[in-house]
């Protein structure tokens, strides 16, 4: 198998990061937290390992580094690592040598560390805190890793990695950013001078299979009946909004939501990062924009429902309401764009109509008040509620219906609830999922559109499994 060229600089000396004492009285953009006391074993093969990576990019012959597979690179760093070790006298077993190859290739081409808890599938949050601070979340719980970076500069080299791939930019001038990773993870990142002790970067991780609604069965976030319902509900076209915490779940729930939508309709959805992972084959998805250096170019949510209302959508999917862009949701809503779906952060379904209220009135439409909660009265037909219990575990715990209007109220009424009994000795939240007895109205347009479902679910004295 031919091997790339390598031009190797015979005069040059290997490039390695060191900080001059004169450095210092230079410009720093970004402060330098001193590191907690570390093990020096892992400090030495850390700086190894960047040693390693920075001697391979001055010899590789870069320009023919895209021409090659994955599998071919890294079988050449491999081979480069395996004749800098025996140089450097390392005294390496088998494991620890493909450990060190693995290591600088993420390096090379990859997020560095934190590419092997990328790679962990039970990992559901990278929260990077600094260069020294590497926490996860794994079943519901954070818990602190032993990976870390350099310093800041090796932290802010990845994160410039992350954002020039999906053409965003992050600098003093615009210190924050949103953005994804290749397999659709949300990443937020911040630096100096937002954050004071260094980037901070967390990364929102995505199953590569989305969650059926027989897993989230299956995991208890919900009885079958219940999925059943909502199947149903979004099959005979009820506008939806997914309400809940940060973390809790609403994303998942909006994916599993739409694989109920049938194959022949043409899906528009919109969101700040693109995320959502639906599986029709007739799905055009649309991101904003930041704006450029010079502040212009910002292309906003709003924006793009509007452009999106022009495409001829069956149904328009919001990643996330935040804002101005709820009146032109209800308005889809309300012009035969019915069975449309949002997420919204909220604590209750209540909230969650108050807020729509709320970001209504940011859009500076002139309405009364009376006027803003009768068009979501008529756009929205269901406020789905989803919670992260205490234990770390994602529920939904109220499936409720928007009934009209009384007076100068939105009327609803909660269908299926999760009511907490007990949380036992090791914190385990428990409890039960019941019907409130009340008789849905969208029942009735199931019935029509010939969509079936037992009413003997809406028995209250039943507990719900």
């Amino acid at each position: 198998m031919a091997r790339f060229s390598l031009s190797r600089q015979p005069a040059a000396a290997p490039v390695v990061d060191v900080v001059e004492p004169e450095a210092l009285t230079e410009p720093v953009p970004q402060p330098a937290p001193a590191p907690p006391p570390k093990p020096a074993a892992g400090q030495q093969m850390l700086e190894m390992k960047l040693k390693l990576h920075a001697r391979l990019i001055d010899e590789l012959d870069l320009s023919k580094l895209e021409k090659l597979d994955d599998g071919e690179l890294r079988r050449q760093v491999m081979s480069l690592v395996t004749d800098f070790a025996r140089g450097e006298r390392m005294v390496l077993n088998a494991a620890e040598l493909e450990d060190l190859g693995s290591s600088v290739f993420d390096e090379m081409v990859g997020l560095g560390p934190i590419e092997p808890l990328l790679k962990d599938e039970s990992i559901n949050d990278i929260l990077i805190n600094g260069p020294f601070q590497v926490y996860v979340e794994r079943r519901g719980e954070l818990e602190l890793t032993p990976v870390r970076f350099r310093d800041n500069d090796h932290l802010l080299r990845i994160i410039n990695r992350i954002v020039a791939g999906v053409g965003r930019r992050i600098d003093e001038s615009s210190p924050m950013v949103d953005a994804r990773l290749a397999d659709g993870s949300r990443v937020n990142a911040a630096i100096f001078p937002i954050t004071i002790d260094g980037a901070c970067v967390s990364i929102r991780k995505f199953s590569k299979k989305p969650l059926t609604f027989d897993k989230l069965v299956e995991f208890g976030a919900m009885p079958a009946c219940v999925s059943e319902f909502l199947q149903g509900a979004v099959k005979s076209r009820i506008s939806t909004v997914i309400s809940g915490g940060t973390g809790s779940g609403k994303t998942t729930l909006l994916n599993a939501l739409s694989s109920a939508i049938s194959h022949k309709e043409r899906l528009i959805t919109i969101e700040d990062a693109a995320e959502l992972q639906l599986q029709q084959p007739h799905v055009v998805r649309m991101e904003t924009r930041p704006p450029n250096i010079e502040g212009k170019g910002e292309i906003r949510q709003r924006e793009l429902v509007k452009n999106a209302l022009r495409m001829r959508p069956d149904r328009v999917i919001l990643g996330e309401v935040r804002g101005e862009e709820a009146f032109d949701m209800l308005q889809a809503m309300n012009t035969g764009h019915e069975g449309s779906m949002a997420t919204i952060h909220a604590n209750n379904p209540r909230d969650a109509i108050t807020r729509l209220e709320q970001m209504v009135a940011m859009s500076g439409m002139k309405l009364p008040p009376e006027a803003v909660r009768g068009q979501i009265a008529s756009a929205v037909g269901m406020i789905v509620q989803v919670m992260r219990l205490s234990d770390g575990k994602r529920r939904l715990t109220s499936v409720s219906e928007i009934t009209g209007m009384e007076g100068q109220v939105v009327q609803m009424q909660e269908i299926f609830a999760f009511h907490r009994t007990h949380t036992s000795a090791d914190g385990t939240v428990h409890g039960e999922f019941r019907a409130s007895g009340l008789r849905p109205r969208c029942l009735d347009e199931m019935l029509r559109r010939g969509v079936g479902y037992d009413t003997a679910h809406f028995d209250p004295s039943r507990v719900l499994g």
